[in-house]
């Protein structure tokens, strides 16, 4: 989610590194595996983090030992936001407590020594079991990425994967009773009364830089066509600000995103990242083993 830097320049970016060939992607593997063991290394130290007053410090400093450990760096600052502070994008002062019946959003990548990162986001109960709001949302939220993981395939456009979460946050945002309009009406371009609760984009392309080939053009990027040896970001999320009047008592404060790693092949989206739990159920029995 977050951005660092920005290699290349926009007359070769394009050219070269939207579609990664066999090498670049043998290093994103190691780096999403690597940040795999650093979101194990988090969750296993969450009953010393979540007794600490700034526990979101310990978070951040126990995934970026991993970082300094397994490869060269974190690939951007991690974002290690719990409780309210999930809804804000990109905190990365991470200076407040993991409190018992709240959600961490760890958005963190490892960059391996030849400078390709990571890029994940995994939204973890702090106790180690969702109330059931926070799984309503977290599961809408699955709901989502898995609507554009169904539509990132070669031959469609980039856009087209970012459509097809907002209809499922716009769907599930309608049936909760957070908007002024229904679903069908929100969707269209002149309004959007969802995006008030995901204000952001599904998806990044991903490589050397954590926003790789950002400045490429629109035909290229926003309009352009998957292909094969793509690798790009899908973490779609919600965030429901804690003063916000527009939604029940009960969801204010909450904020989830979900984000995997996936690369484009031949008949559709491999997900690099889904050896890291992901479904609520997973997540909870992730939490337990590691913490046993």
């Amino acid at each position: 989610m977050s951005t660092r830097r920005t290699t290349g320049s926009p007359a070769t970016c394009p050219s070269l590194r939207l579609v990664k060939d066999s090498y670049e992607i043998a290093q994103m593997r190691l780096a999403i595996a690597a940040t795999g063991r650093g979101f194990e290394d988090v969750i296993r130290d969450l009953p010393r983090s979540s007794s600490h007053e700034r526990g979101e410090r310990l978070v951040e400093g126990v995934f970026n030992t991993r970082a300094r450990v397994d490869g060269n760096t974190v690939g951007y600052d991690t974002i290690a936001a719990s409780g309210p502070h999930a809804c804000i994008l990109h905190w990365t002062r991470n200076d407040g407590p993991l409190n018992p019946g709240d959600l961490i959003l760890l958005d963190a990548g490892i960059e391996v020594d030849s400078y390709y990162t990571a890029d994940v986001t995994r939204t973890l109960p702090v106790d180690g079991t969702f109330s059931p709001v926070q799984r309503r949302v977290y599961e809408a939220v699955r709901e989502a990425a898995d609507a554009a993981f169904a539509v990132a395939k070669p031959g469609a456009i980039f856009r087209e994967v970012h459509a097809a979460a907002m209809a499922v946050i716009a769907r599930r945002t309608a049936e909760w009773g957070m908007l002024p309009v229904t679903a069908e009406e929100a969707l269209k371009p002149e309004n959007g009364q969802h995006r008030r609760y995901m204000v952001h984009g599904t998806s990044h392309h991903l490589g050397i830089d954590v926003h790789d080939c950002a400045q490429a053009r629109r035909d290229m990027y926003l309009d352009g066509v998957i292909e094969p040896g793509m690798i790009f970001t899908i973490e779609p999320g919600l965030y429901f600000q804690p003063d916000d009047l527009t939604v029940p008592f009960e969801f204010r404060g909450i904020g989830v995103r979900i984000e995997d790693d996936v690369l484009i092949t031949a008949t559709g989206a491999e997900n690099l990242s889904v050896g890291i739990p992901r479904t609520a159920d997973d997540v909870e029995s992730w939490i337990a083993a590691l913490t046993a």
